[in-house]
């Protein structure tokens, strides 16, 4: 059953929601202000005490009303009465330190919540569409820049775990006088990029950095390098899944004849996409379609055709 005193208080911060399918409400997102309803609620505790929340437009979401609040910057007696009406008071206080462990930089300018007129951000969003990115994909995946500071002149790509909190982002330099491409946070990548975004049910693709993940939309989690971590080689090599396509770059080669070898031991269908000298961002989402649609699964035969070409 609904809390009834939990409804009026986030209407009382969000305005009159509108209830929607299980017990969810909708309402107008705070963080993207899209003029319908799409920040949708769950006002009844789901099975592990929490009333998740998420914007199908900007893609904020979290684990609890206190963590919106606090992103809303609703007011501290609204946070505390939040406080006594959420009843697992330990899930809060795990999830407000998991969040801690890395945070954008204070700097991060939102695309969806910047000025517009500024000249940093016309030259931000110019070499985005220089790469193909779409507004909507910086809506989608969060993208953000830098005005000052550490990652100044830069393009901010966060990625996010299974829950949508933050657990890693890179930074790209948009400025092309500058020597130094990435500048990304002192933070460990043994994490699973994008994680709420993937159906692990489905095909996984599996491509080197954000903007390639961008490039190719579907079910794709970016390894943030040419590495496979720990955490998400357990994830590749549980029953849930079967079919994985490993699209590195050509330069990454013998990584990726490697991991092919190590996923097709653990009994999984592996594609291995030959992308030639370019990437996925550079060959973009229709003509990499066209490739992934070609590519056929990878034999021992040809695992070791390729073994010996290295």
């Amino acid at each position: 059953m609904v809390n009834q005193l939990l409804v009026n208080l986030v209407n009382s911060v969000l305005g009159v929601g509108k209830p929607t399918a299980r017990d969810n409400y909708a309402y107008h997102c705070p963080f993207c202000n899209h003029h319908k309803p799409k920040l949708e609620i769950q006002l009844t505790e789901n099975k592990e005490g929490y009333n998740a929340w998420s914007c199908w437009v900007c893609q904020q979401s979290g684990k609890s009303i206190y963590s919106l609040f606090r992103g809303a910057k609703a007011s501290s007696d609204k946070i505390a009465e939040a406080k006594k009406l959420i009843a697992n008071s330990k899930s809060i206080k795990d999830t407000a330190v998991t969040e801690s462990q890395i945070a954008l930089p204070k700097e991060y300018i939102a695309f969806y919540n910047a000025d517009t007129s500024k000249i940093m951000y016309k030259h931000a969003v110019a070499y985005l569409k220089k790469r193909g990115i779409t507004h909507e994909d910086m809506l989608k995946y969060q993208l953000g820049y830098c005005e000052e500071g550490k990652y100044a002149k830069c393009i901010i790509l966060p990625t996010f775990d299974a829950e949508g909190n933050i657990n890693y982002f890179t930074a790209r330099n948009f400025d092309n006088t500058s020597s130094l491409k990435y500048r990304n946070p002192s933070a460990s990548r043994n994490v699973i990029p994008n994680e709420f975004m993937i159906n692990w049910n489905l095909p996984i693709i599996l491509c080197e950095g954000m903007f390639d993940a961008i490039a190719i939309k579907r079910n794709v989690i970016p390894l943030l390098g040419k590495n496979i971590q720990s955490a998400l080689m357990k994830k590749l090599i549980q029953p849930i899944v079967n079919k994985i396509y490993l699209a590195l770059d050509s330069d990454a080669l013998k990584q990726s004849v490697r991991f092919c070898e190590q996923l097709m031991n653990e009994g999984k269908e592996v594609y291995l996409v030959e992308v030639g000298e370019q990437d996925a961002s550079e060959l973009g989402f229709h003509r990499f379609t066209k490739i992934i649609q070609q590519t056929q699964p990878l034999t021992y035969s040809k695992l070791l055709e390729y073994k010996l070409s290295i």
